[in-house]
Order: C-alpha cells, then structure tokens, then sequence
C-alpha cells in the first residue's frame, strides 16, 4: 500500500532520530513528509518505530494510507518522481 507519513517533532535530536528512521521505510518529498510503499507488516514495525522516538505531549504524526486510485489522481508539480514509482519501495 501506499502511504504519506507526515510529521511535527518539537525537539532537533528527536526529529533527527525520526528522520534516519523514516529513511528506511520510503522517500523524503518534503522536510518532513515522506512517501512509502509498505505492507502491513512493515507499517506496523515502521510506526513502533517511530512511536518510541515521539514525545506524545509534544511531537505529532499523521499517517494517510491511499489507495491506487488515489496514488493515480495526485497532481504532482516539479521535478520530482511521480508517486508511486520505484523510488518509493522498500524491498
């Protein structure tokens, strides 16, 4: 599936930690957006992940799951890959 994992972490250390995380599960597109291509499995593991770095009280975390249809419809402006390309899976 695919999946945008956005992010708001408060503190530089914690947000770096979360960034080397993320960069194992998909592709940086913005500062702190990323798209992934994940199976349930490795959503699961992702977000255990990142959950031990948050601060709840603090930090937050959005995680939009879309579907191919959606992945088809999005308007992407400038140079970078389309979504849903090669990129973007982790094998």
């Amino acid at each position: 599936m695919q999946v945008v994992v956005a992010y708001d972490i408060c503190d530089n250390r914690r947000r770096a930690r979360i960034f080397k995380t993320m960069k194992g599960y998909g592709r940086r597109v913005q500062y702190s957006v990323f798209e992934c291509g994940l199976d349930s499995a490795r959503l699961q593991k992702m977000l255990t992940e990142v959950r031990k770095q948050m601060k709840v009280s603090e930090d937050s975390l959005r995680v939009y799951l879309l579907c191919a249809e959606c992945c088809g419809k999005a308007i992407i402006e400038g140079i970078s890959p389309p979504f849903g390309t090669p990129e973007c899976f982790i094998a």
